[in-house]
């Protein structure tokens, strides 16, 4: 299996006064190629300081990341930009979605950074949208759009420039548990397509979607466990 995601004693640490706070405290991860991940842990554990180094928003205090063969732990913030824009997806529990954009605008936004021309990045944001079931609402702006349909805007637009990694948070926090359910279920299909997926959560019960749930404690991870097929 070819590792997506080697980190090697990364720590992070944060200046508090006088004082500094280790949250990170010497984390070891590999991420093979499609695998479906969870990160579990109590507030304070460490994961969404964990999934702002994965999604390369921070950079860690001490430690490697490679992401994809690079070592993006010692790039600059513009390196860090270009391979936030090319390798990860992101989707998130507010969806982060421009008001005034229609859903297919939302989706062709990465791919404008990505230099496209405004053919193929329409044809690719009209790809994606129907994959994610969304073919009849393209032209629908967010206020337009149930939270389901724009978590789906939201999980279109982290798939539009094949990422290498889909990074999820909380996507079903903002959402009722039936259109939770859904969104799971759109996020199995993803990993089923072979992208690699990682999913941030504290529900028990979304965390069991994945195949693997890694679980943090204190800074440090405190289990690993695969299971042998997904729920």
């Amino acid at each position: 299996m070819e590792e997506i995601i080697k980190l090697r004693q990364i720590t992070r640490d944060f200046p508090l006064g006088n004082q500094v706070v280790k949250v990170l405290k010497g984390i070891d991860l590999n991420v093979q190629r499609n695998e479906y991940v969870a990160l579990m842990g109590p507030s304070g554990s460490g994961k969404s300081t964990l999934m702002n180094l994965l999604g390369c928003l921070d950079t860690p205090t001490a430690g490697e990341y490679w992401l994809n063969g690079k070592d993006v732990s010692k790039m600059t913030d513009n390196d860090l930009a270009e391979v936030r824009n090319t390798e990860i997806g992101f989707v998130f529990q507010t969806f982060n979605l421009l008001p005034r954009s229609t859903a297919l605008e939302n989706v062709a936004l990465p791919l404008v950074y990505a230099g496209k021309n405004g053919q193929d990045r329409t044809a690719r944001a009209e790809e994606v949208l129907k994959s994610v079931g969304l073919s009849d609402r393209m032209d629908h702006r967010p206020n337009q759009l149930s939270g389901g349909q724009r978590q789906r805007v939201a999980v279109a637009r982290a798939l539009v420039n094949h990422p290498s990694i889909i990074l999820a948070d909380e996507p079903t926090g903002n959402l009722d548990s039936k259109t939770s359910v859904e969104i799971m279920k759109l996020f199995s299909d993803i990993h089923a397509r072979g992208n690699t997926v990682i999913l941030v959560t504290h529900e028990e019960d979304i965390a069991q979607h994945a195949h693997r749930i890694i679980r943090l404690r204190d800074g440090l991870i405190e289990s690993d466990e695969r299971k042998e097929h997904g729920s």
